[in-house]
């Protein structure tokens, strides 16, 4: 089990200053509403013990902070009070904190420890969620960034508002994530499922960060994670990799796209961001590792990526990609997409998970995006599942990419042509990057840096 940090402590190992914000019209205090809501026998002399043995009064402390010199408004909860729950006067004061940040138009940073809701309220308890549902509405509306950062354990209603809800998830190793608490399980529940490094497997968070890295990361994040005032400004078009001239005939194209020896998404992010910081997962339960996606910085700014790896791309794929173009365009954070699949995933696990369903999901949040988006096809484009990811009126092509309606060997299948005429039904289809921009798809041919 990791190590439990008070409220205080895991502020203290995280933040340069704190400053403590009061909670106006806080619910009666311990001594004025006795045993609470529900006349739960004992309750305020639990709530009086808790205060003892931990100095304060709820389980959630909040207020102003800097981050590697970032202001931000924090909530840290102390586990020792109750278990970290969440009662009426818990609701209060995340209330408050969220209130704080829509107003100062700052990010929510969310240090979660927390067993659930407190069941000496009842009923009361439980609204408190709906309570924070809606202050995170309302704060998502205004734009700030919620980040949250799960401590052991981030359990029930904690995890599935403030958790679970936040833009960028980061876990402590070890520390225990689910919404069911370990007393509540099924007996034969595989543990591994309700750990930090089971839901990263699952796609549910974004990243496993150790205690010592927590500062940094965190702080690259509010970095990341904030655009200026002004109306953003595209994302540079990346320079191209490699030196390949461009293709004489379609299947040239096609074949040049497929070379193992090609530039990769890897290569170009490197060479295109001084930091990154990716996200992972669709929040859905699933992860396609063929697919790169977050946020990073280049020369001060902030833009945010998705990145297509040359495989089929998978429906949690386009799920995570439209993920993180909604939240760059909430953020005013302008787009890079790097096309490179033989197309969409068209198995039937991929069916079940919803393929027409993630690609038309993505292809609505490329539709719906207020900032720039710019496009650089840095191999294969096929079809819809390489479209879908694709800037309209602001797509660029690399010479060793293609752009294709179909695959030119699906095409003569289809045509019920014989496989001798794969190559001229390459030429027919018109898809060599020269050919891209002559019919108005692209709007360039990209080269290496200082050539045509």
């Amino acid at each position: 089990m990791p190590d439990r940090l008070t409220a205080r402590a895991a502020i203290a190992a995280l933040t340069d200053d704190f400053e403590e914000l009061a909670v106006p019209g806080e619910s009666a205090a311990p001594g004025r509403d006795g045993d609470g809501p529900l006349t739960w026998a004992g309750y305020a002399d639990s709530r009086a013990r808790a205060t003892a043995r931990t100095g304060e009064e709820e389980s959630v402390v909040h207020g102003l902070a800097s981050i590697g010199g970032r202001r931000c408004v924090l909530v840290s909860f102390e586990f020792g009070f109750l278990g970290g729950s969440l009662g009426r006067r818990t609701g209060d004061r995340l209330e408050a904190a969220y209130e704080a940040a829509r107003t100062r138009a700052l990010p929510l940073v969310s240090l979660i420890a927390t067993g659930g809701s407190r069941m000496q309220e009842g009923m009361v308890a439980l609204t408190q969620l709906q309570r924070v549902a809606r202050a995170s509405a309302r704060l998502r509306a205004a734009g700030p960034a919620q980040l949250a950062v799960l401590r052991d354990p981030t359990t029930g209603g904690g995890w599935a508002t403030l958790g679970a809800g936040a833009d960028v998830i980061l876990a402590l190793p070890g520390a225990q994530v689910g919404f069911a608490g370990s007393r509540v399980r099924p007996p034969a529940a595989d543990p591994h499922a309700y750990t930090a490094e089971g839901q990263l497997a699952a796609g549910q968070i974004d990243a496993v960060v150790p205690p010592g890295e927590l500062p940094q990361t965190v702080a690259h994040w509010l970095r990341a994670l904030h655009a200026p005032g002004s109306p953003a400004l595209p994302a540079p078009v990346p320079d191209a990799l490699s030196t390949t001239g461009l293709p004489e005939s379609g299947w040239d194209a096609v074949r040049q796209a497929r070379s193992p020896a090609r530039p990769r998404a890897e290569a170009y992010l490197d060479a295109y961001f001084d930091h990154r910081l990716p996200l992972g997962g669709d929040r859905c339960g699933g992860t396609d590792p063929g697919l790169l996606c977050g946020f990073g910085r280049r020369d001060g700014r902030s833009i945010a990526y998705v990145a297509q790896c040359g495989t089929a791309t998978r429906p949690a794929g386009y799920r995570a990609a439209a993920r993180v173009i909604r939240l760059a365009d909430r953020l005013g954070v302008p787009v890079l997409t790097l096309i490179d699949t033989p197309g969409a995933a068209n198995d039937a696990e991929a069916e079940r998970a919803g393929a027409g369903a993630a690609i038309a999901e993505a292809f609505a949040a490329m539709a719906e995006a207020r900032v720039p988006v710019t496009t650089l096809v840095i191999g294969e484009g096929g079809s819809g599942g390489a479209l879908a990811l694709a800037a309209p009126g602001n797509t660029h092509v690399t010479r060793d990419s293609y752009f294709s309606v179909i695959a030119p060997e699906l095409a003569a299948a289809i045509l019920k042509r014989a496989p001798q005429e794969v190559r001229a039904t390459a030429d027919q289809l018109r898809l060599r990057p020269q050919d891209l921009v002559e019919l108005g798809f692209a709007r360039s041919v990209v080269g290496p840096p200082d050539r045509l």
